[in-house]
């Protein structure tokens, strides 16, 4: 039965997983924003987190003044696929991790290799 949490709640999920990322990584994110969406895109409905910027291995020199990179986690999709708070936990660890991955240049193929997919 999947997992069924207001949104403050999932939030705070979210928040927690952000807190989990070490200090040391987490002071190279520059310039992003983590968002919390109820759905993901209409043509990408079981997606559970999306990164919508220029990673860092693909910023020059002439990199500023742009509006934050964005990083997504969908809330639905997240809820729907797991049956217990812990497991619900874990997978939206994974998928925050698997979006700043995103921001650092690292692909999907190299995610999926890490575990992180």
């Amino acid at each position: 039965m999947p997992v069924d949490l207001d949104r403050e709640t999932f939030e705070r999920i979210v928040d927690a997983a952000l807190d989990s990322v070490p200090d040391e990584l987490a002071r190279l994110v520059h310039n992003v924003v983590v968002l919390v969406e109820d759905e993901p895109p209409e043509d990408e409905p079981d997606l559970l987190g999306l990164y919508d910027g220029v990673a860092l291995t693909e910023r020059g020199f002439d990199y500023g003044g742009v509006l934050p990179d964005r990083i997504f986690v969908f809330r639905r999709p997240l809820q729907e696929m797991c049956d217990s708070l812990e497991e619900l936990e874990d997978e939206v660890h994974v998928t925050v991790v698997h979006e700043i991955a995103h921001h650092f240049g690292i692909d999907d193929d190299a995610l999926h290799a890490l575990g992180y997919g």
